[in-house]
């Protein structure tokens, strides 16, 4: 296969060249929700993986994931196509491949974002109690979902403008919290002991390197607005690079604070000592920096988890847009708005699908955090994981058919093979830990995350169709988008 492309379709295409560095750089790191993971995930996966030394752990990933994305973008260089994830397996591995990736990642991306949903719902519903006004987790969640269903709507670069101010925010306040614990040198003065093999190793590093990763989902998401990018060849691997290094010494910096500010051997007893380890984040706030910083940080809590679904949603929109676009779903959910070229049908049906899901969840008496939030998150880290892995073999299938075009064997064929292979160990820690990971039991436990293999049976499933009924689409499955 050599590399092709398809000119623009007129009226019916994403709004060109709406986007520059910055733009793509908040829109994917507002996903990977920072302040929600530092505060949520980070005392978590301290407390079940590998304690103090979780910001060795982060370097680890960040390194992986910079690897990862030396041939990620080696192929944006030559494919803009806002599906992404699917149209790199396309022209990797095959329509075939292609459309069962397509479908995995429109699960991923639901879950996650509905999901988060579920936490955001329960988180403002136990702030705005504290005020008075005691409503239901799925009454603010219900609000949630139409707010994003707005920004999901219109122009990209009106969200895009919205979560730059939201994820500034939380980078500050965690920083406020960072330069406060370091100019007061911790608990015990600052040591390097996190950065030690005997901390990385302390523990149970597989659940500590399997919650680092989930703390990156989202950076991914930078070839999903090539179409929309300026100089995307340029913008999108820029964007890629700055997310990861951006996100990973974020983490890094943060996490290892964290470990000074509670003491390196007083960190875990004292994270399994509250009853909500979530709150071992604010807890460090209060001792260093007071003044009311937690009511501002449980603020900010909200508005993250915000920002992290209206990412989501874009995300879900526009795999939607592609896939109906290119004839594995309905020809309807190909089409964009004529006034914001945003992928509208995608949108609507997204939020119909959330409103749904939510629906089902509160119907039955679920928790928002523990069920919804729990379960879902996990089914689209599994996801997400598992389609960075087809991405990682597919990067070495392409250019073993097109080697004119990137001429450096570690870029095209070492770093995908040695990524992909720890992206599927991955996948399968995480597949046959499910139950554990996510706190769900007995038939849930495989039901879960085999919606996995079950969506990707249904994409599949979508590409014979495709084949069978119009072979030329068929061919042009994950092609390049001129912009």
């Amino acid at each position: 296969m050599t590399e092709h492309s398809v000119p623009p379709g007129g009226a019916n295409q994403l709004r060109k060249n709406s986007l520059g560095v910055g733009a793509v750089t908040f829109l994917v790191v507002s996903a990977a929700a920072p302040l929600t993971a530092v505060a949520g995930g980070v005392p978590l996966s301290m407390m079940l993986g590998n304690g103090p030394g979780i910001p060795l752990t982060f370097a680890f990933v960040t390194t992986v994931l910079l690897l990862f994305a030396i041939g990620y973008v080696a192929m944006a260089r030559h494919i803009s196509n806002a599906g992404a994830f699917y149209a790199y397996t396309a022209q990797g591995l095959g329509g075939l491949a292609g459309g069962a990736a397509a479908l995995v990642a429109i699960l991923a991306y639901n879950a996650m974002q509905i999901g988060v949903f579920g936490l955001f719902g329960a988180a403002t519903a136990g702030f705005l109690a504290g005020y008075g006004l005691d409503l239901p987790w799925w009454v603010w969640t219900y609000i949630g979902i139409a707010l994003v269903a707005v920004f999901g709507y219109r122009r990209v670069d009106f969200s895009a403008r919205v979560l730059a101010v939201l994820v500034v925010l939380e980078y500050l306040v965690v920083l406020v919290i960072d330069a406060a614990i370091l100019v007061k040198g911790g608990d015990s003065g600052l040591s390097a002991a996190p950065f030690t093999p005997s901390a990385f190793f302390s523990g149970t590093p597989a659940i500590g390197i399997l919650f680092c990763f989930a703390a990156f989902i989202g950076f991914e998401a930078t070839t999903i607005y090539s179409e929309e990018a300026r100089e995307p060849e340029k913008t999108v691997p820029r964007a890629t690079y700055i997310s990861v290094l951006i996100i990973g010494l974020f983490y890094m910096l943060t996490s290892w604070l964290m470990v000074n500010g509670a003491g390196v051997d007083k960190l875990v007893p004292e994270i399994q000592g509250l009853a909500d380890p979530t709150t071992f984040l604010f807890g460090l706030a209060d001792r260093y920096v007071g003044g009311g910083i937690t009511t501002i940080m449980s603020i900010l809590f909200i508005t993250s988890l915000f920002a992290g679904v209206v990412a989501f949603h874009n995300g879900v929109a526009r795999y939607l847009y592609v896939a109906g676009r290119e004839g594995l779903l309905p020809r309807a959910l190909g089409v964009t708005h004529p006034v914001f070229q945003s992928p509208h049908a995608g949108s609507v049906v997204q939020t119909v699908i959330a409103v749904a899901v939510v629906a089902l969840f509160a119907f039955t008496g679920q928790d928002p955090v523990l069920a919804l939030f729990s379960w879902l998150t996990n089914v689209g880290t599994l996801a997400i994981i598992l389609l960075m892995a087809l991405t990682a073999f597919s990067i070495v299938a392409f250019f073993g058919r097109n080697p004119g075009l990137e001429g450096n064997r570690v870029v095209t064929t070492v770093l995908p093979v040695l990524t992909g292979l720890i992206l599927l160990a991955l996948v399968f820690y995480i597949a046959t830990n499910f139950g554990a990971l996510a706190g769900a039991e007995g038939a849930l436990a495989v039901f879960l995350p085999g919606l996995v293999l079950i969506a990707a049976i249904i994409g599949l499933l979508c590409a014979l169709r495709l084949k069978a009924g119009d072979a030329g689409a068929f061919a042009r499955l994950g092609v390049r988008r001129e912009v």
